[in-house]
């Protein structure tokens, strides 16, 4: 096993951890949930490799296009199961915990490389010196995680922080990519960043949709 492949390795092994955690914490460590969660797992996967495939017309995985199917095929089964309960809450905490680790494997991988910068924290990568984008990734997730667990702490509404987290991610991504040596889609943006609009646009719309909900409870409550 590669050094790449060993924090490949590592950051599933911490995302499951991460799920685990969550899920033990709010008392939701049933077998439907871990059944829940192989399939986030394995469908993230699938999609990961197929969305690169078609999208990128190479071998290799994409972060965005395993979020975007690992939700899909949770959604399905657990309509197909009959679970009602929200779990985005414990993906998030897995996706970003995961990835935080993961991109290191890009980072020894040699993949999602920056452009050719002079900064002091330059990297050499692919003949040039290079911002370190997938250390700007994992910097930027683990920031995620950070936020993630203060607002957990103040017992959220459930989903607040799948949403809130698939705001921070699709933000942070946007950013980065303009210092990822990619080719632009559309005006002067890359799919990446493209997919990222939509994504946040998304999540606002959810996230903003939950808080109102739960602000126009407390104030019939009141």
């Amino acid at each position: 096993m590669t050094l790449s492949e060993g924090f490949y390795a590592a950051g599933y092994l911490v995302g499951l951890g991460a799920f685990l955690g969550m899920a033990q914490r709010r008392r939701m460590l049933t077998d439907g949930v871990l059944g829940l969660m192989a399939v986030g797992l394995l469908g993230g996967m699938v999609f990961a490799n197929l969305t690169q495939r078609l999208l990128g017309g190479t071998a290799g995985k994409t972060v965005l296009g395993a979020i975007a199917g690992g939700y899909l095929c949770v959604m399905v089964c657990k309509r197909l199961w009959g679970i009602r309960r929200p779990l985005g809450d414990l993906f998030a905490v897995a996706i970003s915990a995961g990835e935080a680790v993961g991109r290191w494997g890009c980072f020894f991988g040699g993949c999602c490389y920056g452009r050719v910068c002079h900064l002091p924290w330059a990297v050499w990568q692919e003949q040039a010196w290079r911002h370190p984008t997938q250390v700007y990734l994992s910097l930027a997730n683990l920031a995620i995680l950070g936020i993630l667990l203060w607002q957990e702490r103040r017992n959220p509404q459930e989903n607040t922080l799948f949403f809130l987290q698939g705001l921070l991610y699709c933000a942070a991504r946007f950013t980065i990519e303009f210092w990822r040596d990619n080719t632009p889609a559309a005006l002067g943006l890359s799919l990446a960043q493209w997919a990222c609009l939509l994504g946040g646009a998304f999540f606002a719309a959810r996230l903003y949709s939950l808080t109102q909900s739960v602000r126009r409870t407390y104030e019939a409550l009141s």
